[in-house]
């Protein structure tokens, strides 16, 4: 697995085998932040990436110029391994590596964040209540299928590569608290 994009183009993203985690691939990765670049949502952007694995995400957005990232992983081995990646690519003064359950974790970090990319077990079935407690201007979801949107989230895109589908939320306009891509 590489950096698609950006100033760590090319550098290659370590990722363990058999493990029950799932990186997104790097064609995937390339489409997503292509649509994103598209909307300029990444540029600047304060980038949170839930559900972290490897961090290939969250490092490819701060390859493409976001401004800050931060990383919650609830595997000690996995956040390091996000650290471990973050240093390879010399990003790790632009990064948190925070090592907690994602919707707890939430709960007490809500936002705002311009841009969260959550990529949880494809498994995971509590978007609305995930959802309810973030304060995002644009969010990626990474899954296995097509989700309903939560309420007070507008869905903007939805993309089917293979067994992976990625849905581009942002807050419906009028919703209290939220932030506006």
């Amino acid at each position: 697995m590489r950096v698609v994009a950006g100033t760590a183009r090319g550098l290659r993203l370590a990722a363990p085998r058999n493990d029950g985690i799932r990186p997104t691939g790097d064609r995937v990765r390339e489409a997503l932040f292509n649509a994103l670049h598209s909307r300029g949502a990444v540029e600047g952007a304060t980038v949170l990436d839930l559900f972290a694995g490897t961090g290939a995400l969250g490092i490819e957005a701060l390859s493409r110029g976001a401004s800050h990232a931060v990383f919650v992983e609830c595997s000690r081995t996995h956040a390091a391994l996000v650290e471990a990646n973050l240093a390879t690519c010399g990003f790790s003064d632009r990064a948190a590596v925070v090592v907690a359950d994602a919707r707890t974790w939430l709960a007490a970090n809500p936002g705002p964040w311009d841009l969260a990319l959550l990529d949880p077990p494809y498994a995971f079935d509590g978007w609305s209540a995930l959802l309810a407690g973030l304060d995002a201007g644009l969010v990626v979801v990474e899954s296995d299928r097509e989700l309903e949107p939560a309420p007070g989230w507008h869905v903007g895109r939805v993309r089917r590569y293979a067994g992976t589908v990625l849905t581009l939320l942002s807050p419906q306009d009028g919703d209290p608290g939220s932030s506006t891509p």
